[in-house]
């Protein structure tokens, strides 16, 4: 089995990467992959390093409202790339309203600031053995696991 590869990234003028590098931190420390892509992103440049370099799954952080625009937008950009590849976001402006607008946008798993670091490497892993079954079945996993705290 190889190894579980997380590419987090933060998008627009978002400048708050205390969490992301938080969350990378956690995520080594599990023995995944991580590869901090930094701030000032756009949804096509996550997409396209992402689906490059092979990642499992995509974490956003979200600690400015242009979220709400650049996560669905980045979702976009990676069907119509034919890429499954789940979107995991985490940050403290997430409000449960929002957090279920997301997940209408195919967001896979929301974390607030308060998720406990097991919890947030289990879903991760869930996801990623969620979309290596599908796609060992032939189909596209868009999801799959349910998960907010």
């Amino acid at each position: 089995m190889s190894r579980e590869f997380v590419a987090l990234a933060i998008m627009g003028i978002d400048q708050h990467e205390n969490g992301a590098i938080a969350v990378a931190r956690v995520l080594r420390e599990a023995q995944m992959k991580v590869d901090y892509f930094g701030k000032f992103q756009t949804p096509d440049s996550v997409a396209e390093k992402a689906i490059k370099d092979g990642a499992d799954v995509i974490g956003i952080s979200c600690h400015s409202w242009e979220y709400l625009r650049l996560v669905p937008e980045l979702i976009r950009q990676l069907r119509t790339r034919g890429s499954d590849i789940p979107v995991v976001i985490g940050g403290s402006v997430i409000t449960p309203e929002d957090s279920e607008n997301m997940r209408q946008s195919g967001v896979a798993a929301v974390f607030t600031s308060s998720t406990d670091s097991n919890d947030l490497i289990e879903c991760v892993r869930a996801l990623i053995a969620s979309r290596n079954k599908s796609q060992s079945n032939g189909g596209a996993a868009l999801g799959g696991v349910s998960f907010q705290r």
